[in-house]
């Protein structure tokens, strides 16, 4: 800490000399100074994609990787992975990832200096944060205040206004009773929007678009906030009719350097749930980029941000943008800004949980290119996006020129029924946004998975689409376009279905096989650990 308030001070003191010189010998001086102070060690509080994701960069950084896993995860990929794994609890989550004192006694038990806790699970409790300072384990994430201060909607509404940050007209307050309600709406008028101010990902949103629906729908909301999130806080605002979802992805150190990466557009969603993204967002223009950039930092620094985190606005058809919330961790999108900055968002944050400044000012940063994601689920999208767990059989990623795969699974890995159906992510980058896309559709032609359903022939109808082709979509894409999405009319590949139908036969006739010489050969189940060729620490505590 000693030296970064010096870092402070000196620069402080020489900005008036402005000289190039100056400036390199300072970041080396900081540099060399922290070398001593990186972190050695680290924890991934999570599982499946994000984990191996983590782990890729520790790697590349010379960073020990410590793993933990559930009942269900023995055989995942990122067990397999990291230098050490430790098992955690049973299959729920709430009795694994979720259970911030094992997760803290197993970093203490490794020698882990770090916690990254991915996505999700625990990435945006402000309890585990603090709990990870007072036994002295550093959280790669932002501190607690700005948890608590972003994670609550009202508090954060009240803070962007503060800053100059327009947002969506609504509430400031708590909702008391239902005559303030009725009040609030009749000022803003309908249709409006009830969320609730700890939710996410969906939940706890109600839209009213008549007077006689309003009543019920906060009480729906309130209902459903109180399940999820253990508050049934809600508040008002005004639903803005087919706006574009896009966020714009910030960095911020602890010397009080903040950047933003540029944005995502996030706009193909099904029950507000993202589904492809893409950047760089083919509705903005640049005057447009650089104003709600500017003010993504500003909402930023509004909280005394550090780390890794996201700001998310919606976007009307007149190109007015509001403020929507903040993400205070990474988002499961961020390859696709990797791909057009080239920055290893995982790595800057390790940097800067390190106490390191950030490795680049805002004008050494430019999108190069576009780049697509699709994200590969386990769900069955023409049977009401079911879920779709069991055992995966046949596996075969794409691969090429602009083509990226976060994964987890692997034939023979059963996909679990306690977590996220995330198989993998996707991503394509192209020197166009056309070239991106066509990319995108030879990749996904080229996924093959059998064993369980997927969304991997939803995915492709997206990108074939001519209204996604153009960029001539918003939020509402997927409702408006269901019935073609749908369709069963429409045949893809019938060769290609052809040779899986094959391959699924020849499969059960080579296990069936399998079984009828079970009873002569004894078959070692922990062969598969051998063949990955790395040693584990495997425990259990």
């Amino acid at each position: 800490m000693r030296t970064g308030m010096l870092y402070s001070y000196v620069k402080k003191h020489i900005i008036w000399l402005n000289c190039s010189l100056v400036q390199l010998f300072l970041h080396t001086f900081v540099a060399d100074s922290y070398l001593g102070l990186m972190i050695k060690k680290v924890l991934i509080a999570n599982r499946g994609e994000i984990a191996v994701r983590v782990i890729r960069s520790c790697r590349e950084m010379g960073i020990r990787s410590v793993a933990v896993y559930s009942d269900a995860d023995r055989r995942s990929l990122h067990v397999r992975y990291a230098d050490e794994a430790y098992h955690i609890g049973p299959s729920p989550s709430r009795e694994s990832y979720l259970n911030a004192d094992k997760i803290i006694e197993v970093a203490l038990k490794s020698g882990a200096d770090a916690i990254h806790p991915g996505y999700g699970f625990l990435s945006e409790n402000a309890d585990f944060a603090r709990k990870c300072a007072q036994s002295g384990i550093t959280f790669i994430g932002p501190n607690p205040d700005a948890i608590d201060h972003m994670g609550d909607k009202i508090t954060a509404r009240q803070t962007m206004i503060a800053a100059g940050v327009p947002v969506v007209p609504g509430t400031q307050q708590k909702i008391s009773d239902f005559d303030t309600v009725k009040r609030i709406v009749a000022e803003i008028g309908l249709p409006v929007m009830v969320k609730a101010s700890a939710g996410g990902g969906g939940k706890g949103m109600r839209l009213v678009r008549k007077p006689e629906e309003l009543i019920s729908a906060v009480k729906m909301a309130q209902s459903e906030a109180m399940s999820a999130f253990g508050d049934d806080t809600v508040y008002i605002e005004k639903y803005v009719e087919a706006p574009h979802h896009i966020e714009f992805q910030i960095l911020a150190d602890k010397l009080g350097n903040t950047v933003h990466l540029f944005e995502r557009e996030c706009s193909i969603q099904r029950r507000h749930q993202k589904v492809v993204e893409e950047t760089p967002s083919p509705f903005l223009t640049p005057e447009l980029r650089e104003t709600m950039g500017q003010a993504a930092v500003a909402a930023a620094k509004a909280v005394s941000y550090t780390g890794a985190g996201t700001i998310e606005f919606l976007v009307d058809g007149n190109r007015n943008f509001y403020f929507l919330e903040m993400n205070t961790r990474l988002q499961v999108e961020h390859p696709i800004t990797e791909r057009v900055t080239g920055i290893d968002l995982v790595k800057e944050q390790i940097r800067i949980a390190s106490g390191l400044p950030i490795s680049f000012r805002q004008d050494e940063i430019s999108q190069h290119g576009h780049a697509v994601e699709c994200r590969i689920l386990a769900e069955d999208a023409f049977n009401n996006f079911m879920p779709s767990p069991g055992l995966i059989r046949h596996i075969s990623e794409p691969n090429g020129l602009g083509i990226r795969t976060d994964g987890y699974a692997y034939e023979g890995y059963e996909i679990p029924i306690h977590y996220d159906p995330m198989i993998s992510k996707l991503i394509s980058w192209g020197r166009t946004r056309e070239e991106a896309i066509d990319r995108m559709r030879r990749a996904l032609f080229e996924y093959n998975i059998t064993g369980v359903k997927t969304s991997i022939r939803f995915q492709k109808r997206i990108m074939e689409h001519p209204d996604f082709r153009k960029g001539n979509y918003n939020t509402h894409f997927i409702p408006d376009h269901f019935d073609e999405l749908m369709s069963a009319k429409r045949t893809e590949n019938p060769v290609f279905e052809d040779m899986a139908i094959i391959a699924a036969y020849y499969d059960f006739i080579s296990k069936m096989e399998k079984v009828a010489m079970s009873d002569f050969t004894v078959t070692q189940g922990s062969m598969n650990w051998k063949t990955y060729g790395i040693k584990k620490n495997l425990q259990h505590i």
